[in-house]
Formats: structure tokens, C-alpha cells, sequence
């Protein structure tokens, strides 16, 4: 199959590809769901670097089309010349349907790409995707570390299609002559996604994906800012011995009084997840120099805080 591309996409393409530091010669798997965004990034990435790709398709067994979708890209990409797997869960989805299959995708996608030697995963997050990730987050009331969004990169995930539109990367599968799988969960309201797309296309607003990524990408720099100088500043104020972690966070800003504090608190129980509020009360309660428990943890205020593991609670 000779697939076309549009030669100021694939510049721009190549662009945001050099702007991730991908080394040369690095193998990428490409996680195509058989959509068009997924598909455009197939067809980019292959013209890009033809012979460093494979591709993997995610069979989550959530609707009875789902085999026949990942058949249907296996196909394609054979035309294209690409090596293709498709990856199915040893478990059924259940629980938070979306979340689940989040997890397992990636969990999946991790496998795969150690075993066919691929450094990277890249995956068709986009412009559109971005800004409406970006109004979710401030809807729910995040923070700096929320309120970035979509990162270009995350470990082995890249995202190089974040200054893409939609309506570019279906541009990209007209011009290429491939019809994209459509997923019905895509429509669905009851999906908060679903729902913000849905009032983002029938409303009208002054939000534009461009903008929504400078201020993601702003936000970010300054999520890094604020956890560099909180690492610099966990050598000398944090201090742990056998049973207690002890901080002083006098004289900082409150931003970083409660990264100190999560650090701290991770320091003893590692898997302690507090959603913002929860720490935001907690900080709180230490500056007015009260105790409180969050998890496990025992945590006394005052000048300098006190962390240590609370003794198990009685029946």
C-alpha cells in the first residue's frame, strides 16, 4: 500500500518527533486502536521511520466488534508493511470500566513493547484531547500538576501528536484512503469526555486547542519548577531516623509546604494515594501545630513536623 501524506503535516510531524529527543535509530511501538487518530500516527510514524516501528492493537473484549476491529488493522498494517500484535488482557474489565481498561492497555502495551525491543510506546493523544483534558481538570478543581494535562512525554510514552488537531488527523486517513474504526463509547454522554467534547462542539466558546496547549505546556514547566526545588530542599529539611520522618517547612511558600508533605508522608507509606482536599486539610491542621491522621500515618504539627507510623486501632 502507497500511503500519501500531506508534506507540511509530516514537517511539522518530524518537528514534534526531534522536540521529544527520540535517540536515532530507536524502536517505537505505536498503540493503534483502528481509529483516526491512531491511524494518522501509524501512517506519520511510518513514513517517518519505516523500519522502526510496530504496531499493537488492544482487544479489551468489551463489545463483540472488538476482534474484528483489531483483524481489520492487523490487515491494514500488513499492507503498510508494519509488523502488528494484538494484545488481550488475561482478566475481564470490570469495576470502573474506563479506568480498568486504561491500566490494563498500558500494562499491555509495556509488555509488548519489551518484547519486540521497543524503547518507546507512542500513543494519538492530540490538540483536541488536550483542551478538553485541560477544562476537565479545572471543572474537578486542580492544581498546577493537574491543570498541565496531557504531558508530551511520561517514562516510555510518547505523545507527538499533542499539536495536531482532530480535524488534521482525520485529514491525514482521507488523504491516505483508510476508513477509521469507530468506537461507540465515543458518543457516549455518560463519559465525562464524552460529554465536555459534546459541549465543546455545541456551544459556543472562546477555548481553542492552541491556546489550551500553551497553557498545558506553561503548567507543566511549572509542575517541574516547583518539583525541583522541592527536591533541593527535601536534602535539607527532611531527616529521617528508625521509626519517624521529621520536615521543617517554616518560611516556604504553601506549594511547597504541601509537596514536603506528601514526599513525607510517601517516605512511610509509599502507597498512601490523598486525594487534594485531603491534603490541603492536613496542611492545615500542621500549621496550627495539631496532630492528625492520613492513612497510616501519624502527622504532629508545629515548627517542625513529625511523621511517624500510628499504632493499629483497636477493635
Amino acid at each position: 500500500m502507497q500511503v500519501t501524506v500531506n508534506a507540511a503535516l509530516l514537517d511539522r510531524f518530524n518537528g514534534a518527533v526531534n522536540a521529544l529527543h527520540v535517540p536515532e535509530g530507536a524502536r517505537i511501538l505505536c498503540a493503534v486502536s483502528g481509529g483516526p487518530d491512531s491511524l494518522a500516527l501509524l501512517i506519520l510514524l511510518h513514513k517517518t521511520m519505516p523500519d522502526r516501528v510496530v504496531a499493537a492493537t488492544v482487544d479489551h473484549a468489551l463489545r463483540p466488534e472488538s476482534a474484528d476491529e483489531a483483524l481489520y488493522v492487523q490487515r491494514m498494517c500488513k499492507d503498510m508493511h508494519v509488523p502488528h500484535v494484538i494484545l488481550s488482557p488475561a482478566e475481564k474489565i470490570s469495576g470502573n470500566i474506563q479506568s480498568s481498561a486504561r491500566h490494563a492497555r498500558y500494562a499491555l502495551l509495556a509488555q509488548a513493547a519489551e518484547q519486540h525491543d521497543c524503547a518507546y510506546i507512542a500513543t494519538a493523544h492530540h490538540a483536541d484531547d488536550q483542551l478538553e483534558t485541560v477544562l476537565m481538570r479545572l471543572a474537578r478543581g486542580s492544581g498546577v500538576d493537574g491543570l498541565s494535562a496531557i504531558r508530551s512525554t511520561n517514562g516510555k510514552i510518547l505523545r507527538p501528536l499533542l499539536g495536531f488537531t482532530k480535524d488534521e488527523l482525520i485529514s491525514i486517513c482521507v488523504t491516505a484512503g483508510l476508513n477509521p474504526v469507530e468506537d461507540p463509547s465515543n458518543v457516549n454522554t455518560d463519559f465525562e469526555r464524552v460529554a465536555m467534547r459534546n459541549w465543546l462542539a455545541n456551544t459556543q466558546h472562546p477555548f481553542r486547542a492552541d491556546r489550551a496547549g500553551r497553557t498545558a505546556s506553561a503548567l507543566a514547566d511549572a509542575s517541574e519548577a516547583l518539583n525541583w526545588m522541592t527536591e533541593t530542599l527535601m536534602q535539607e529539611r527532611v531527616q529521617r531516623d528508625t521509626d519517624a520522618v521529621m520536615c521543617d517547612a517554616r518560611d516556604v511558600p504553601r506549594e511547597i509546604q504541601r509537596r514536603l508533605l506528601i514526599h513525607c508522608l510517601n517516605l512511610l507509606e509509599p502507597e498512601l494515594a490523598p486525594r487534594g482536599d485531603a491534603i490541603d486539610r492536613l496542611l492545615s491542621e500542621l500549621s496550627d501545630g495539631r496532630t492528625a491522621t492520613m492513612g497510616a500515618v501519624k502527622c504532629e504539627g508545629g515548627d517542625n513536623w513529625r511523621f511517624t507510623m500510628a499504632p493499629p486501632r483497636r477493635n
